[in-house]
């Protein structure tokens, strides 16, 4: 009653509130829920806290970045611009004069963009963005191969520079590297990227990408944290976009795939070397930490966008006939190659923690290193929408409410007495419950392009409906739970088949191959995606399994045949000799030197096929496990 706020009895917490409580030291760099914020219920009438910011904040913290609008450009995000030589004219002669003084040459004239690239807000700072073309190649040839983007208010300002400003951006279209650009004078201290994928020597076709605004939330609990990322490793770079290569950002239309690729490839390596300078630093703030904990976001981004290795796969999202023998095998081959580098830039991030740790005369690190993730991965051809199947059903959405996610759906039902405005009776509950329950279980898919040879194939794999009481007036009705069933599930909760996925609908929608329309104002139930990885399918599947690495003084070598998410805190605690909140499911896991046999090699299956992933050190090799249920954490898959 009254509306959410703290438990007073939580089921579980932080595993670094027991251990700072021990006097343990603990640092997180961008490790979720490591932000100093107090947690409140998004339209909640109480406004009251649920997690204060005191059991989000440790020794040295780092929030995970955020997005800052753009204000004043559509979408407020990134955005691609094409240009020609018509656009440009002779420079000013303040633009030259600071040329020479910032020491750049061009051989040819300088040429500028004759009117504002664009015009921003962003943390209250006005933006107005001037591009001016520069030729750096001493060839006696009319040869434009740099652009330079500066702010009118600031000008083109010699520099040096230091963190978190950047002056202006040189971006030179061969080096296919983009370049940070310091927002002056937002107060968040933001900024964004600018890339240019192609730039003609004649400036007869420009094509730039400027990313999307950033910062580091300026939590007022970990202010002084922020700061020193901000002054010491710079502002919050911009991640791979997916909007940018799904070309769902304005101004990308006329962009070729092969430079949108090339865009979000240069965010892989730049985001992660940046992490991995944030985790760096962490490190050398708290030289005594007891316990580090670090995220790096790759290879999950490039999963999503990359895995493309199923014939069911759209290599054009907007061509249903791209599947099969239509496919692109170029597109194909390319794919696996950005995700084969997500997986090298993410082990190469590994190394660098490991070398600041240090290693000894075996290769051993000289601390206890786990890298585990949260998830394996696994493709999908199909994207499904709930709303239409519902409806298609003869569903109300004013009985019955879908909340998707990935490949999981929880079905609320609005019922009396427990939601504000329920209209559902208890007996009516009961219905609504077993007829969802029922059209999820006869979803099939009988389209022979996808069902590779099946006569059909089931679109859920898993259906839970909340339990009920026997007694229809039993006071807890509409409020049981189950293993699979928590207190905020739906009442049904399911996930889909492997191949099937709630997110990637696109707008206009595409009819899959051999799939007929359905009639107007119907909306298509299956349709073509416009991504290609997914995770949050059964976990117990081999391919949703995720990694488990450890090394270091107290870690044995060998295989453990079964890890599991939820005994990586445990063993942590057991490690630092702390007892571990009483409501943690998991336990220790036996990687203590003397409890495993020697095993010096092994494979494991990745998202795209198998990999040998051996540890990235050169002493011998640690712990892999598999795990059987995902808990959330979140260090990324290191693989060669």
């Amino acid at each position: 009653m009254g509306g959410p706020g703290e438990t007073p009895l939580p089921t579980a917490a932080p595993v670094w509130l027991r251990l700072r409580f021990a006097g343990r030291k603990v640092v997180t760099a961008t490790w979720p829920g490591g932000d100093g914020v107090d947690v409140r219920v998004p339209g909640a009438s109480n406004n009251a806290v649920v997690q204060p910011a005191a059991e989000r904040t440790v020794d040295y913290t780092v929030p995970f970045g955020a997005f800052s609008p753009l204000i004043g450009v559509p979408g407020n995000g990134a955005q691609g611009f094409q240009l020609g030589g018509a656009d440009f004219g002779a420079a000013s002669s303040s633009t030259l004069d600071q040329l020479t003084a910032a020491g750049k040459t061009s051989f040819s004239p300088v040429l500028q963009k004759a009117t504002f690239l664009e015009t921003f807000v962003t943390g209250g700072a006005t933006n107005r963005i001037n591009v001016a073309a520069l030729d750096t190649s001493n060839d006696s040839v009319v040869n434009y191969d740099t652009l330079v983007f500066s702010d009118e208010s600031t000008g083109l300002q010699p520099g040096p520079f230091a963190p978190p400003r950047t002056g202006p951006a040189y971006v030179k279209a061969s080096e296919k590297r983009g370049a940070d650009f310091f927002i002056e004078n937002s107060a968040n201290k933001a900024g964004c990227v600018y890339y240019v994928s192609r730039l003609e020597p004649d400036l007869s076709v420009i094509r730039i990408s400027r990313t999307s605004a950033n910062a580091i939330p300026r939590n007022a609990a970990v202010i002084a944290d922020v700061d020193d990322i901000n002054n010491n490793v710079g502002f919050w770079a911009p991640q791979p976009d997916f909007r940018v290569v799904e070309r769902i950002s304005p101004g990308y239309g006329t962009f070729p795939d092969i430079e949108l690729e090339e865009i979000y490839a240069d965010r892989v390596r730049a985001f992660t070397d940046y992490q991995a300078r944030i985790a760096l630093r962490a490190l050398s703030r708290v030289p005594d930490a007891d316990l580090v904990m670090i995220y790096f976001e790759q290879p999950d981004g490039s999963g999503h966008q990359f895995l493309l290795t199923d014939p069911r796969q759209p290599t054009d999202f907007t061509n249903p006939n791209s599947i099969g023998a239509g496919q692109d095998p170029s597109k194909v081959a390319r794919y696996a190659n950005y995700l084969k580098v997500a997986y090298q830039t993410a082990n190469a991030a590994v190394q660098r923690i490991i070398n600041a740790v240090g290693v000894d005369a075996s290769g051993k690190p000289n601390a206890n290193v786990i890298v585990t993730s949260d998830h394996g991965f696994e493709i999908f051809h199909t994207a499904v929408n709930m709303n239409a199947l519902l409806a298609a059903n003869g569903i109300p959405s004013s009985k019955v409410r879908a909340v998707t996610s990935g490949p999981a759906v929880n079905i609320y039902v609005n019922l009396q007495g427990r939601e504000p405005t329920g209209t559902v009776t208890r007996a009516e509950y009961v219905m609504l419950q077993q007829q969802i329950v029922g059209i999820l279980q006869a979803f099939v898919d009988t389209n022979p392009a996808y069902t590779l040879g099946a006569s059909s194939v089931p679109v859920f794999d898993k259906i839970y409906p909340r339990p009920l009481p026997a007694d229809i007036n039993d006071p807890s009705f509409g409020r049981g739970t189950s293993e699979f069933v928590g207190q905020d599930s739906g009442d049904v909760y399911a996930l889909l088949t492997v191949g099937y996925n709630f997110d990637g609908i696109q707008t206009p929608v595409v009819i899959r191959q051999g799939d007929a329309a359905p009639t107007p104002p119907a909306a298509p139930i299956l349709s073509l995606p416009n991504f290609y990885g997914a995770h949050g399918y059964d976990p117990t599947l081999p391919n949703l399994s995720s990694i488990l690495y450890a090394a270091g003084p107290d870690i044995g070598q060998g295989i453990l045949p079964l890890a599991r998410n939820v005994d990586v805190a445990p063993t942590i605690s057991a490690m630092l000799g702390v007892e571990t909140h009483a409501g943690v499911d998991g336990i220790e896991l036996p990687i203590g030197p003397l409890r495993l046999t020697n095993v010096v090699s092994r494979k494991t299956h990745g998202p795209a096929g198998t990999f040998d992933l051996p540890l990235p050190v050169s002493g011998p090799p640690g712990v892999e496990g598999r795990k059987a249920t995902d808990t959330g954490f979140h260090l990324q898959q290191a693989a060669h």
